[in-house]
């Protein structure tokens, strides 16, 4: 992987997500609790570094069913406004580079 939310305690989910296709294996029932461990890794990272935090805390559940739904990266998604890509970076192995 090729991320670092494995070495940070309550990311259970999200540790295990570097692709569409590891979060298309999960069970449906664990997708709002993955919904939350996004969100919270968000304000966690956005409150030390800064960064715009509504815009992406908006477009949390967008992303995972975007990417559960289409074949990403086959099917392409285009984010126009950066301020609510991060979801989608953190779906797609960039976690450690947000």
């Amino acid at each position: 992987m090729s991320h670092n939310a494995n070495d940070v305690p309550g990311y259970t989910l999200l540790g295990r997500i570097d692709s569409p296709t590891e979060l298309r294996a999960l069970p449906a029932d664990d997708l709002p609790h993955l919904a939350v461990e996004i969100r919270r890794y968000l304000i966690e990272t956005l409150g030390r570094i800064g960064g715009h935090f509504a815009a992406n805390l908006g477009t949390v559940e967008l992303s995972v069913a975007l990417h559960r739904c289409f074949d990403t990266p086959h099917d392409r998604l285009l984010c126009d406004v950066d301020h609510q890509a991060s979801p989608d970076k953190m779906l797609t192995g960039r976690l450690a580079r947000l």
